[in-house]
């Protein structure tokens, strides 16, 4: 079967294609070893250069045999797309490096190949060169170790080796060439050489590179030369390449490219002879272009979509969610037939073209070089191809509203239809930005993206159910805003972001301050997965850690600053949206809060120990309490931490500048506390209360774990027991942790006199009565039958019982129920309490009723259909939880 195929294909070449006609006359050998089917060894026959020969004449023959066989193969259809691309490609890889190597020793005999390196972009970086492919190398050099001799200047000789190494490629003779080289797409290619120091090189993507040099970093590799020097700059450039925080305006001048590619070859843009497969509407280019928008927009924070082949790239990105497979499907499908009929028209002459011809003659000879019987069938198979991907790239530019009329009687009627009930106010706010009254507001770059998104943005906020307040808390953050364009850019690219601000500008005023500090928040809600459950504590841990172990501890904290903040506000958005129940969110908060604790603790420890060294036998340990130990924060949640040590107090620590174990420990949590709690650029962590620790504010702010033993066995008030119910450690290795447990667990586990708990319980809350009451009546931590109410219950049944001693409150009471010692009411009550205390902390931090639109949403959140049913059921768990209280506190007096 494979022999038929192979001797069709090499019929088909005879007839139809006059280079490879020529081909199988000049190296006749190989023709015959196709014809006996055998395509492994006609391959490895292709690949063989002769090291008799001079490198120049070895590499155009072994280009020509190699062009034959993958022809060959590729028209019977034995070798597929990805085969004959990948081929071609390694070959590039193999002669660009040969070309090289001859070009230093012909310079420098004897000297290594090294400081001399080409970085493959295009369909080369990508492996997926054409049959007649050009290949678009940067050549970066290292002065420092580049061979050259006594008299040459580092870039004089830089220069030398890259036209020695170009003239090999590019000669032709009567075997034909190796490959054409295009350096155009270095830095500035009129005025800079043809190779460039590594350093300049980096300095210029690093300051001064344009958004269409990104997309062509997306499938840069180091491929030929001194890898180790490609790569080393690769790696630099990387953050110039994949954005965190995204430029929007690359993704704009990328559509722009594809638009100006579209005017300038207007000529192959209708579908028919003449059709241009590259750059024609639904062609190759816009399958690329598809991918690596897609790409840029989500690959700074996904490294698995840093792929750089073009189908590679649609199924990583269907894989994480973000494209439809069907569509993934639609453009793969597409983008391999338009690869293989570019072949066709480029093994007829070794031309590089892909154009279908315009006369019917040649476009069936083209056909039959396929396989089919004329150009029309040729036509048919394309046709819906290229109509499916024209119309998906389109879809990324389309239903854009018109622009908002610039009279103000017109956009004060426009306004008033579309949902504003007072459009005078808009008008006037709208007006305000046209008129640069916003800092942020007054380049013409900034008018232009804020015209681009005002029809949007005003049809969305008409939308909302509080428009006016929506718009005049927009008008807020804008007069806040540094800079207006990155966020005005985003919202034009990811439509659906629209909805989620609006929903934020209405509803949550947290978020809006935030997003008014730091616009590039919005950028962590393009993903999907910024609605998802975060993952277990060591997997967001790895996220917050900085890759570099060079980097300083300020940037390992600014780090964990950033991120923290990402996924806080992430989380908020979760609840504002509706897209999880609020205790998952309290959960993820905690998870975060934990890793931070984590990563900052490493990072500070590390470079305290740089110092001091460290103290043999001893270690931090960070205890948390409350909310925090309970592993369910709010968004406003500070953190109660207890700071603790291991090992012998009087112990000194190795260092350079050794301190004794006390003074080590309380100095180190010093620095831990500042780290995850002193703003900087990057932003704020939380707040830290280490109140909670033995002796309280006036005691020690560490302590070693044997004196904590000793003051919560000796000394220790009941008060401070009940706190200890949500004691969890967060810092500290294995068997420190298990000993601060064992310590915890046995103090829990003693026994109590029931009244005496009882009595200190009522004495603490009346304390907290009249010393903090509640602020508003969304308070439902305050309140009676709140939560500090329902907990005390709890805790009092866990000291009294010693029977559901686990942190969280949640599992602390259905533990109780299960067992019969709390009524099977207080679960229900728990949860609802919950989710309010958490919702309202983020949407109504004032704790006073707050608007409708903010009701309904805190009403969906509890899971209720409206306010007043909300309030309703409120009210019924309230006094649950009291007379819960009540009756633990009557039969404590019975006994």
């Amino acid at each position: 079967m494979t022999a038929s195929a192979l001797n069709g294909a090499l019929a088909r070449a005879e007839a139809h294609s006059p280079y490879l006609r020529k081909l199988i006359a000049r190296h006749s050998d190989l023709a015959d070893l196709l014809g006996t089917g055998d395509m492994a060894r006609a391959l490895a026959a292709a690949r063989i250069i002769d090291a008799d020969m001079p490198v120049p004449t070895a590499l155009r023959i072994a280009k020509a045999r190699l062009a034959l066989a993958l022809a060959i193969g590729d028209l019977a259809e034995v070798l597929t797309l990805e085969a004959v691309v990948g081929e071609l490609s390694a070959f590039a890889d193999l002669s660009l490096d040969l070309a090289i190597r001859e070009a230093i020793e012909t310079l420098v005999p004897g000297a290594e190949p090294q400081g001399f390196a080409a970085i493959a972009l295009g369909k080369h970086g990508s492996r997926e060169l054409n049959y007649s492919s050009d290949i678009d190398p940067i050549l970066v050099f290292d002065p420092e170790t580049l061979p050259r001799r006594q008299r040459d200047e580092p870039a004089e000789a830089a220069v030398r080796i890259a036209t020695r190494m170009m003239q090999t490629m590019q000669a032709r003779d009567g075997d034909g060439y190796v490959f054409r080289v295009d350096l155009r797409l270095r830095p500035n290619p009129e005025v800079t050489p043809i190779a460039l120091p590594v350093e300049a090189a980096i300095s210029y993507y690093e300051s001064s590179a344009l958004a269409w040099e990104r997309a062509a970093f997306i499938r840069a590799r180091a491929c030929s030369g001194d890898i180790t020097l490609g790569q080393g700059f690769l790696d630099v450039i990387k953050p110039f390449v994949w954005r965190r925080g995204l430029d929007f305006g690359a993704i704009k001048e990328i559509r722009g490219m594809s638009r100006r590619i579209r005017d300038h070859y207007a000529g192959g843009q209708a579908f028919g002879p003449g059709f241009d497969l590259k750059r024609g509407r639904g062609g190759i280019r816009e399958c690329e272009f598809f991918a690596q928008i897609h790409q840029l927009i989500h690959g700074g924070r996904d490294p698995a979509l840093r792929v750089p082949a073009t189908v590679d790239a649609l199924r990583a990105l269907a894989r994480a969610g973000h494209l439809e497979s069907e569509d993934t499907n639609t453009l793969i499908d597409a983008y391999r037939l338009y690869r293989t009929v570019e072949h066709r028209l480029q093994m007829i002459d070794d031309q590089q073209t892909h154009a279908l011809p315009k006369q019917a003659e040649a476009l069936d000879n083209v056909a039959q070089l396929h396989g089919l019987a004329s150009g029309q069938e040729l036509l048919a198979l394309l046709a819906p191809h290229v109509e499916s991907v024209g119309h998906l790239y389109d879809a990324l530019d389309s239903d854009r509203p018109d622009a908002l009329p610039q009279d103000t009687e017109a956009l004060e009627a426009m306004l008033a239809s579309v949902g504003f009930d007072d459009p005078l106010t808009v008008t006037q706010r709208i007006s305000g930005w046209r008129s640069g009254q916003a800092r942020c507001l007054r380049s013409a770059a900034a008018q232009d993206a804020l015209e681009a998104v005002l029809p949007r943005l005003v049809l969305a906020l008409g939308r909302s159910a509080d428009p006016v307040s929506a718009i005049n808390r927009l008008d807020g953050l804008i007069d806040r805003l540094p800079s207006a364009i990155n966020l005005f850019r985003l919202l034009e690219a990811r439509p659906q972001l629209l909805r989620v601000l609006t929903d934020i500008l209405c509803t949550a005023p947290t978020l809006a301050a935030d997003v008014s500090r730091r616009a590039s928040l919005l950028d962590g809600l393009i993903d999907a997965t910024a609605f998802d459950v975060l993952p277990d504590v060591p997997t967001i841990a790895a996220r917050l850690r900085v890759e570099d172990e060079r980097s300083s501890l300020e940037e390992r904290l600014d780090r964990v600053r950033q991120l923290v903040g990402e996924l806080r506000f992430a989380l908020g958005v979760q609840i504002v949206v509706g897209a999880s129940d609020p205790i998952s969110v309290a959960g993820g908060y905690a998870r975060v809060a934990e890793a931070a604790i984590l990563v900052v603790g490493e990072a500070v420890t590390a470079e305290f120990e740089a110092v001091h060294g460290k103290v043999p036998g001893s270690e931090l340990i960070i205890l948390a309490l409350g909310r925090m130990g309970g592993g369910e924060l709010t968004h406003a949640s500070d953190l109660d931490l207890v700071y603790l040590f291991s090992g012998d107090f009087s112990t000194e620590s190795d260092g350079a500048k050794p301190l004794g174990a006390t003074q080590y420990f309380n100095r180190l949590a010093q620095r831990v506390t500042a780290g995850l709690s002193v703003a900087t650029a990057a932003g704020a962590l939380y707040e830290v209360d280490t109140r909670l620790r033995p002796s309280g504010a006036q005691g020690p702010l560490v302590v070693s774990l044997d004196s904590f033993a000793r003051y919560q066995r000796e000394e220790a008030w009941t008060w401070e027991h009940m706190a200890l119910t949500r004691a969890r450690v967060m810092f500290g290795s294995a068997n420190v942790r298990e000993e601060t447990e064992a310590i915890i667990d046995a103090v829990l586990n003693q026994p109590r006199e029931r009244q005496d708990i009882v009595n200190a319980a009522a004495k603490m809350r009346a304390d907290i009565a009249t010393h903090k009451p509640p602020k508003g009546p969304l308070d439902v931590k305050l309140c009676d039958g709140g939560l500090v109410d329902l907990e005390f219950t709890v805790q009092v049944m866990q000291l009294v019982h010693r029977k559901g001693l686990v942190p969280n409150l949640g599992e602390a009471v259905d533990t109780l129920v299960k067992q019969g010692l709390l009524p099977s009411g207080l679960s229900d009550a728990y949860r609802l309490l919950s989710r309010l205390l958490i919702t309202v902390r983020l949407v109504a931090p004032d704790l006073e009723t707050p608007t409708p639109p903010i009701c309904a949403l805190i009403a969906r959140a509890c899971d209720f259909p409206d306010w007043d049913s909300l309030l309703a059921a409120l009210t019924d768990v309230r006094q649950s939880v009291s007379e819960s209280r009540q009756a633990i506190s009557a039969a404590a007096k019975g006994d």
